[in-house]
């Protein structure tokens, strides 16, 4: 907990109540509100939590009007371009960077648990074809505490651990196979001698009639893509696997619970609502009629994948995913696929326009992804189960850093109510 440095007063109904203050590293000062209720017999009231800090942390920082996401005190941008996923994974379960020792031997250890139990086959094939990607993951990742029981005990900080490797290593191997399972084609199985990203890759679009090779462009493209959404502070889903931790429940069920959340399209499917809007742009030619919607305050149409709720003047993880972005086209080319040729137009015309640059309207995080993903081959239908596999590590510290916290309760949160006070059942008969 910070350190208390000052006290507010709040005068209610003539009564004075003290109320601590605490002064964070970094953002804005918390008043401390726990004892309120018992104190002066009332609720605060925040609808959406946008005002309340619901825990303290020390994983992740974000200052949306400076453009600032720090993990650990690292900035984004220099982890994205220095650094890669697995790298990023040790700091935001440990707290440092590992050391070259450190780092080979964890590297090693996802790398060796990446296979899921084979009976697991037959979870996928419970669903039909055309079931979307997400409900498959939640089903299977939910399932996983049917088959290891040796890592649920959350009490137990060995199983902690064992969780953790082994979410962090199966998770690529469930979302690429639930999208082989989506279109068709027969499950690849996880590669020992490939990176992290690379392997995804290969799991996701090799075949057993060819040989696949990686192209490392499209490697580190997606290594960035995992890098720069592992961690994102107290969002919705993340606070949905603290709230779903907050009652004891196993680890599995709780990211389960984060996956579900990250499903919305106000979260985690914001990338695919960007690419289902390039598609209906279709043609450059008419983009100048959706950029006059966009300005006209009375349509409701909005530029998705433009500007962010958090990042007020820029968002740090664009600069680096548009990198990714040029060097992916660059290599693929955008002649024959006219949403690409969209997406390009699209920015090239927002990034001049006087409005947008006014209401900070810039290309966010998930425009660029949507556009590599895109250009890689995937389905939009595959875009949050990607979200889903590289938030993982963000939820797990999340979870990991919430289990020991000796301020841990049960999430409780209270209600404004406004329904009926008590009434007598009226028979069927007198109504």
């Amino acid at each position: 907990m910070a350190e208390n440095t000052d006290t507010a007063k709040l005068t209610l109904k003539g009564k004075t109540y003290d109320l601590p203050v605490h002064s964070p590293t970094g953002g804005p000062d918390v008043i401390d509100i726990r004892k309120l209720y018992g104190q002066a017999d009332v609720f605060t009231y925040d609808p959406g939590f946008t005002s309340t800090a619901a825990c303290d942390s020390t994983i992740t920082f974000i200052d949306g009007d400076a453009g600032v996401l720090l993990h650990r005190g690292y900035p984004i941008d220099q982890l994205a371009s220095k650094s890669h996923y697995l790298e990023v994974c040790y700091l935001l379960l440990y707290g440092e960077l590992p050391s070259a020792e450190k780092l080979e031997k964890f590297e090693s250890l996802v790398t060796n648990h990446t296979m899921i139990h084979e009976q697991m086959h037959n979870f996928f094939r419970g669903f039909r074809r055309d079931a979307h990607p997400m409900a498959t993951m939640v089903g299977v990742v939910g399932a996983m505490s049917a088959f290891y029981h040796d890592s649920t005990d959350i009490n137990d900080p060995h199983q902690r651990e064992v969780a953790t490797i082994r979410l962090i290593a199966k998770m690529p191997t469930v979302a690429a196979m639930a999208y082989k399972y989506s279109i068709g084609q027969p499950f690849v199985y996880p590669r020992n001698d490939l990176d992290y990203a690379a392997n995804f890759l290969h799991m996701c679009f090799a075949v057993p009639a060819e040989e696949y090779h990686v192209n490392p462009i499209l490697s580190r493209a997606m290594d960035r893509i995992f890098t720069l959404h592992a961690d994102h502070e107290q969002n919705a889903s993340t606070s949905t696997v603290r709230l779903a931790s907050s009652s004891g429940a196993n680890p599995f069920a709780c990211i389960a619970a984060g996956i579900a959340c990250l499903w919305g399209p106000a979260h985690g499917g914001a990338n695919q609502a960007c690419l289902e809007m390039l598609k209906e742009i279709g043609t450059p030619d008419r983009i100048p009629e959706f950029i006059a919607r966009a300005k006209d305050k009375d349509d409701p149409f909005r530029l998705m994948g433009f500007g962010h709720r958090v990042y007020k003047n820029f968002d740090p993880r664009a600069t680096v995913m548009k990198q990714s972005a040029d060097e992916v086209l660059d290599l693929l080319g955008v002649e024959n696929n006219p949403i690409l040729q969209v997406a390009k137009e699209l920015e090239k015309q927002a990034l001049a326009d006087p409005y947008f640059a006014e209401k900070k309207l810039f290309p966010n995080v998930d425009f660029y992804s949507g556009i590599i993903l895109e250009a890689m081959g995937f389905p939009t239908s595959m875009f949050t189960p990607i979200f889903a596999l590289a938030r993982t590590v963000g939820w797990i510290s999340q979870w990991k850093e919430q289990l020991d916290d000796p301020q841990l309760k049960i999430g409780r949160p209270r209600q404004l109510y406004l329904g009926e006070m008590e009434r007598d059942y009226v028979d069927i008969e007198k109504r």
